[in-house]
Formats: C-alpha cells, sequence, structure tokens
C-alpha cells in the first residue's frame, strides 16, 4: 500500500473520507425477492446513450474499447485504460484516459456481471480495490468481476498536476501547519498555501480543473459500464462514492440494475447553494466526528488498559485524561504531535475500527507518557493533511495529489468564498462538536480560493425512478452521520436503508456478517433486506460483541 518513503514524514497514506451487468432489470418491488430476475436471459449489451435507460451527457460518446491484460503491478488482476471525453456534450472533441482495473469472478461459469466500485474522495480505485478486494461478501466476488478506476484526473488516469513534480509538491506541503491552523500565524500561512495552489492548477490545467465532478464521473461510469458488455449497472459507492452512485441513479435512472450506497453524503445538502456553513459541515461531519470520539472515550473508560491502552479505569477519567493531553500538547508539543496534529490523526482513527482505535488509544497513551517519536513513524503527515490519494503507480510514483480531491469537490459544491470567514465558522463548530470542529472546517477552507466551477455539474432532482436501491448506514460512522444515509433514503424515489448497529466509516470496511449476506442477496438475486434490518458488526471495540 504505501508508496516509496519520500522525505520527512510522508510514509503511509491511508484513505481519508472515506465505493454493470448482462441479466434483466429487478422484479417489481412486490416481487423483488424472488431468484427470476436473476436468471432472466441476458439481453445483448447496449451502447452508452441507446436503447433504455435515458440520461444526460453520453448520449453519442463513443464506447471506449477495453484491451485486458493481466496488470503488472497486481497478480490475478486485470487492467486496461478506457479513452473517454473531457466534456461529455463534446463527445468527439479532446480526449483523456482512465485507468481501469478488474478482478475476474471466482467461478466464471456462474457469472452474473460486472460490479463497479467507487471508493470515495480518495479517488484511487485501482488501487482502493487491491486494499479492499477481500472485504466483499465471497459470494459477490464469486458471481461478479469486481472492477473499478482511477477518477478522471487522477491517478493512473491523465492526471491533475498542479506541481511539475513531486519534490516540488512536498516542500509546498511541508509549509503548512500540521491538521489545521491554530493560531492567526498559522491561519495566513494555510490560507496563503492553499491560494497558491489554486493558482498553480489553473495556470497548468485550466480545461481538467472543470471536468473532474461527480457527474463527469458518472458520465465516464455508463461509458464504462457500455465497455464491459453490461446492459445495466452494479455498483458499490462509499463515502463521496454515494454521491456519484445517486448522481448517475438519477442521470441514467433505468440503467442501474443494483445500486448499494455504503456511509452516505446528503446530496441536496452537498449541492445546497446559499447557505454559510461549508460542505462538510452542511453535512455535519464535525458532529459525527464529535459523537464517534465521544464513543470512543466512552468504551475504551469501560475497558482495561489491556484492552484499550488509554484507559483511565472509567469513561470520565478517560475523557479527563483526553482534555488534559490536548491542553498540554497545545503549549508543548512533541515534536510532530502538536495539538492540532493529535486531533486531526484521532478524527482519521476513528473510521476504521479494527486496528484503527486500537491503534489511537496506543498512541495517546505513549503522548501521555511523553514517551513519542519526534516523528510519526506510520506517517501521518499524510492523513492531517486534506486526504491526497494515492497515485502510486503513475511514472512519477510518489506524487500525492493533494488537488484531486479539492478538483471534484470544490467545483461542484458550495462553500464560502472568503478564507477570513473561516475563523468565524471555526468558532461554530467548535462550539457544537469541540476539537474535530477545528478540523472539519479546515478541511474545506481551499474550496475558498479554488479557481474553478465545475463546467456541467448535476445538482438534482434525486427522485427520478430506478430499479430498488440499497443504502447502509452505520448509527455511529464518524464521518458521515447515519441521519445522512436516512436523507438519502428518502430523497431517492426508489431506496431501502440497511442499518448497522456499530462503530467506523463504511460498512465495507467495518465487517458485518449480516450486512455481507443482505448484500449479496441484493446484488445476485435483487432481493431487498425486509423494511426495519437492522444489523450487527461482528466485532465490538476493544472487547466481545455484547
Amino acid at each position: 500500500m504505501p508508496p516509496a518513503t519520500p522525505p520527512r514524514r510522508w510514509r503511509r497514506f491511508a484513505a481519508a473520507t472515506a465505493l454493470a451487468c448482462t441479466v434483466g432489470a429487478f422484479a417489481p418491488p412486490a416481487a423483488a425477492g424472488t431468484a427470476a430476475a436473476a436468471q432472466a436471459s441476458a439481453p445483448a449489451p447496449v451502447p452508452a446513450g441507446a436503447g433504455p435507460g435515458g440520461g444526460a451527457g453520453a448520449g453519442s460518446s463513443p464506447v471506449p474499447h477495453l484491451d485486458w491484460a493481466p496488470c503488472t503491478h497486481a497478480p490475478r488482476y486485470d487492467c486496461a485504460t478506457a479513452r473517454v471525453p473531457l466534456d461529455h456534450r463534446r463527445p468527439w472533441g479532446r480526449t483523456i484516459e482512465l485507468a481501469v482495473i478488474k478482478r475476474p469472478a471466482v467461478e466464471p461459469h456462474r457469472r452474473v456481471g460486472s460490479l463497479f466500485y467507487h471508493p470515495g474522495l480518495r479517488a484511487d480505485g485501482t488501487e482502493a480495490l487491491r486494499e479492499t478486494y477481500d472485504d466483499f461478501p465471497l459470494a459477490v466476488r464469486k458471481r461478479f468481476d469486481i472492477v473499478s478506476w482511477d477518477l478522471r484526473g487522477t491517478g493512473k488516469s491523465t492526471p491533475l498536476r498542479c506541481f511539475r513534480s513531486t519534490a516540488r509538491a512536498l516542500r509546498w506541503a511541508e509549509r503548512l501547519p500540521e491538521g489545521f491552523p491554530v493560531g492567526a500565524r498559522e491561519r495566513r500561512v494555510w490560507i496563503k498555501g492553499w491560494a497558491e495552489l489554486g493558482r498553480r492548477c489553473a495556470k497548468r490545467a485550466p480545461a481538467l480543473i472543470r471536468y473532474m465532478s461527480a457527474a463527469d464521473t458518472a458520465r465516464d461510469l455508463d461509458l464504462l459500464r457500455a465497455a464491459v458488455g453490461d446492459r445495466r449497472l452494479n455498483y458499490l459507492g462509499t463515502s463521496y462514492g454515494t454521491f456519484a452512485g445517486a448522481t448517475y441513479a438519477n442521470l441514467f435512472p433505468r440503467r442501474v440494475r443494483a445500486m448499494t450506497l455504503d456511509s452516505n453524503v446528503n446530496p441536496r445538502e452537498w449541492v445546497r447553494r446559499g447557505s454559510w456553513l461549508p460542505t462538510f459541515l452542511r453535512q455535519d461531519f464535525d458532529l459525527a466526528s464529535a459523537q464517534g470520539l465521544s464513543r470512543f472515550l466512552d468504551l475504551c473508560g469501560r475497558s482495561t488498559p489491556d484492552d484499550c491502552a488509554f484507559s483511565a479505569g472509567n469513561p470520565q477519567a478517560t475523557r479527563s485524561k483526553f482534555e488534559r493531553l490536548l491542553h498540554r500538547l497545545r503549549h508543548d508539543p512533541q515534536g510532530y504531535w502538536t495539538y492540532a496534529a493529535t486531533v486531526s490523526f484521532a478524527v482519521e482513527q476513528l473510521r476504521d475500527v479494527d486496528p484503527g482505535w486500537t491503534e489511537l488509544a496506543d498512541k495517546l497513551q505513549e503522548l501521555w507518557e511523553d514517551s513519542a517519536p519526534a516523528g510519526p513513524g506510520s506517517g501521518i503527515r499524510a492523513r492531517t493533511l486534506p486526504a491526497p490519494a494515492h497515485a502510486s503507480w503513475h511514472e512519477d510514483d510518489n506524487y500525492p495529489g493533494f488537488e484531486w480531491q479539492y478538483a471534484m469537490m470544490c467545483g461542484e459544491s458550495p462553500n464560502p468564498r472568503d478564507p477570513r470567514r473561516y475563523r468565524a465558522i471555526e468558532r461554530f463548530s467548535r462550539a457544537r462538536a469541540g476539537d474535530p470542529g477545528a478540523y472539519w472546517t479546515w478541511r474545506n477552507e481551499p474550496c475558498a480560493t479554488w479557481p474553478a466551477r465545475a463546467a456541467n455539474p448535476y445538482t438534482g432532482p434525486w427522485d427520478h425512478y430506478t430499479a430498488p436501491i440499497l443504502t447502509v448506514g452505520i448509527t455511529n460512522d464518524p464521518t458521515t452521520p447515519y441521519e445522512n444515509s436516512r436523507a438519502m433514503t428518502r430523497q431517492l424515489a426508489n431506496a431501502r436503508l440497511l442499518t448497522v448497529k456499530g462503530d467506523g466509516h463504511m460498512a465495507l470496511m467495518n465487517p458485518s456478517d449480516c450486512v455481507k449476506r443482505h448484500e449479496s442477496r441484493y446484488f445476485i438475486k435483487g432481493a431487498l433486506p425486509p423494511r426495519g434490518t437492522v444489523c450487527r458488526q461482528d466485532t465490538r471495540p476493544f472487547g466481545p460483541l455484547g
């Protein structure tokens, strides 16, 4: 997973923020539980823009040819390159490349089709699929080719590169405060640094940065669906990938066969204009992280130090211990481990319960004992900057891609345009969410000076009728709050929510056999779980499930 070690504290990337078929459409909802839909005769493939499905954008775009070959860097995977229009409204104009990866179905004689995986704002689907493949339900791996791709402008696809080299990108990043800015001087450095990045992007890639929205991705996806020969789309999207999935479902409603949206954003809030709050606060990410941090400290406090190294014997004492640690780090940082770096690390680690919560407890205890090394060792710097995508197979294979998620997000999601307003926004978020409020506020500030707007975004409506869609929400998700999954379910025309009682961000990464059973039946047979179904995760943090 890690690229070669770049200078100073850049040794590991951890995903931040944090996921098409040859059979006929599902049966109507009343008969969705039958196996008939999955056993229907496979119709002839339909090219993008032809036949049933309608939808804006890719009507006359040529379907790319995928010349699959074994991946040189990944045994058992096949790789290909797709050429797609930069601007889908001009299908015969300038083109860009998409890097595509596939793990063939384990039982090809029983193959249903292809399942496309969108990993969210981390963007690097070719790497993400290799890291998460074993987390997909076995029944799904048996029956589907699992396919992903580096989103346009990222990774091995035609990349947005706002620096001439990796070295220059890292030198730029080294000047930024760790995690988020604290104090007037650091705020000035932060604002100036991200404004510089925007100017560089506008100068080096003025066209590409206008065509990296979720709508552009959805139109790419429709071409990829046609390229693999599938009449309708099977799709798993996680985190921001849920917004891209909802966009596809409403651009191409009749081309959805099966779509699972795991740990959802609220699509209306993502594109809502006129709010004084930035994107992540409109989504209540700060409140979700505050709840997740509170639950981490409670469960740690109820555990013994053998199970949770940071435990002080009970929840109240453990909370007090954490507050005293942050207070000390504000005034006496331990090398790299400033107050902001520690808060940022905590927010990121909450997403992955195993091993993330244990690693967080261990690191906090090291800091408490004043024994943490001057540098992070495990490369936390890559977490505390707004999450770069991972480009380990590009010709410049250490290029961190800090600009990629902002090109996707800032152009389509409104944010306050005056950087000076973010200090007041931080105060608001701190008042309601505590320390995580600063983290989430300043992760959106780069959008204040981002130089481009998406040329052709999709902003709704979200209620075009589709085949049934399965949404999945974790009750104590520390990034995308459970209420966002409920909101996604309400806004889509034909969706059902599967509730997961547990912790962490994305059910795919925080496993539940119950969820896997329901997702397998849904993808293979078209059978949704009964309304109101609640699953539990397989393990509980710091101890046995119970």
